[in-house]
């Protein structure tokens, strides 16, 4: 019985420990970071800005529309300068996701 417990363990620290590759940090037991997503050639200074979000619950349901064409229609944004990527996630339980676009 202690070994099985001792394997599940081990295992249990290595599930938690080990992650999959990804192209951004992520955090364990809590994740909040801001990244950059594009960057076009358009040059000045970008005068809109529009946002779009999404959320997720238990990593089972996950609603909203955090795609670039929606924060553009947000922000009435025709030409677009660049865009950042928000996330906040705690444990997988409850995540908030946000992309701004930036342009004019």
């Amino acid at each position: 019985m202690r070994r099985t417990i001792a394997t599940f363990t081990a295992c249990a620290i290595l599930f938690f420990v080990m992650g999959c590759a990804t192209p951004y940090p992520v955090g364990t037991l809590y994740t909040q970071l801001e990244l950059p997503v594009a960057v076009t050639a358009n040059s000045g200074t970008p005068t809109k800005v529009g946002t779009s979000k999404c959320i997720s619950v238990l990593t089972l349901v996950a609603i909203g529309d955090a795609s670039i064409e929606a924060a553009k229609k947000d922000g009435g944004i025709t030409k677009v300068h660049h865009v950042d990527w928000e996330v906040e996630n705690i444990l997988g339980i409850f995540g908030k996701y946000k992309v701004t676009v930036y342009g004019e």
